[in-house]
């Protein structure tokens, strides 16, 4: 999904900072818009590291002057696991990763944005951030905070010129889906059995919300949490 918005973003205009972890991937995505004549760079990011995010938003303001738009996008799913038996190691690396670097990337995107006295913002969350699921608990208590720290920063900041969303995209064809398709852990065919529009999301669809969202054309949408589902959660 990161990957689509950067590569769509670009598309429309906007100079992209790609960050990741694996800067090897951060850099293949980067080159792919710069060989069309777009332009991207790539920045190594561990979001859970907070001089990493900052340094991140620092390189994209010393490359282009200004941060019009972010989507925070860096997320792991979680093991399936019973609440009670849910060890304190992968309940912290969840949160760290899915929560707390949502956090850390708005805390300084917003700081910069709020100098500008503009920009507009989404978060990744999940129908997992509005629904349970069994054995799910940390990944949607994560997803359920990335709302509640979207729609606070929303209502502190809409005044201020800069716009905060949120993405919540259902089963959606990415890596992640397809190792735990592969795994046995989602079966395919169960999964779309729950999605009404009868298959799959592709990344794009989720990119193309993320694009809108960012946009003039979605300039009294605050605060907001967009199914990006095929109506998953309509049933």
């Amino acid at each position: 999904m990161g990957e689509a918005a950067a590569i769509m973003f670009a598309q429309a205009g906007a100079a992209v900072v790609v960050a990741d972890i694996n800067e090897a991937t951060a850099k293949s995505v980067a080159e792919k818009i710069t060989a069309k004549g777009q332009k991207a760079i790539a920045v190594r990011c561990d979001v859970t590291d907070g001089q990493q995010v900052k340094a991140m938003v620092d390189k994209a303001v010393e490359t282009y002057g200004r941060l019009d738009a972010a989507f925070n996008n860096a997320g792991v799913q979680s093991l399936v696991s019973d609440v009670a038996d849910l060890s304190e190691d992968e309940y912290d690396r969840i949160l760290n990763i899915n929560l707390k670097g949502v956090w850390l990337c708005m805390k300084y995107e917003l700081q910069q944005m709020r100098k500008q006295g503009s920009g507009a913002i989404v978060n990744n969350s999940s129908i997992g951030g509005l629904i349970g699921l069994p054995g799910r608990a940390a990944y949607h208590a994560a997803k359920h905070g990335v709302l509640g720290l979207t729609k606070s920063a929303a209502a502190e900041y809409a005044v201020k010129g800069i716009l905060i969303n949120a993405v919540c995209p259902g089963t959606i064809d990415t890596p992640m889906v397809q190792t735990m398709i592969t795994s046995g852990d989602l079966p395919e065919d169960d999964a779309i059995k729950l999605i009404p529009i009868g298959r799959l999301g592709r990344a794009e669809e989720v990119a193309a919300t993320v694009l809108w969202l960012c946009s003039p054309a979605a300039s009294y949408i605050v605060g907001q949490a967009i199914a990006v589902d095929g109506g998953f959660t309509i049933v």
